[in-house]
């Protein structure tokens, strides 16, 4: 079974219930649920998570939503190792992307899902939106 880091714009999507890209999101995270995949997110998303549901619901409706929510996931932790790395990297320009692809490098990750598919354009680990993966996953089922 595929492990899938999900980018931090594909969890918000699913939280906030974004309009345009909610059903995509809502599909990875419900096969998640179902054991079909595996999703991932770094310990870096679920902080951000936080911090932009706080912005647009009361900060305990944002918590009691990620408890609810991280049962869904595996939570990648930061450390020394994968900072250093994204710290010298400068194919990565947004630290955070940096970040985001060493926890997926470092902890053997399949494919990255993102929007932003051209901040990863240097990854050696394949890099999907929601849309792609779902209409290959789709094909191939």
């Amino acid at each position: 079974m595929s492990r899938l880091l999900i980018d931090t714009n594909i969890v918000i999507d699913l939280l906030s219930k974004r309009d345009k890209f909610y059903d995509e999101a809502a599909d990875l995270f419900s096969r998640a649920d179902k054991k079909e995949l595996r999703l991932t997110i770094s310990s870096l998303s679920f902080a951000n998570t936080n911090y932009i549901l706080s912005k647009l619901k009361s900060p305990k409706e944002a918590r009691e939503i990620l408890r609810k929510f991280k049962v869904l996931v595996e939570l990648l932790s930061l450390d020394d190792k994968i900072t250093d790395l994204a710290l010298s990297d400068e194919r990565f320009p947004d630290f955070e992307d940096g970040l985001q692809y060493y926890s997926a490098l470092e902890n053997g990750i399949d494919i990255i899902i993102t929007r932003n598919k051209k901040d990863f354009k240097n990854s050696k680990i394949p890099v999907l939106s929601a849309k792609e993966f779902l209409a290959d996953k789709n094909t191939n089922d």
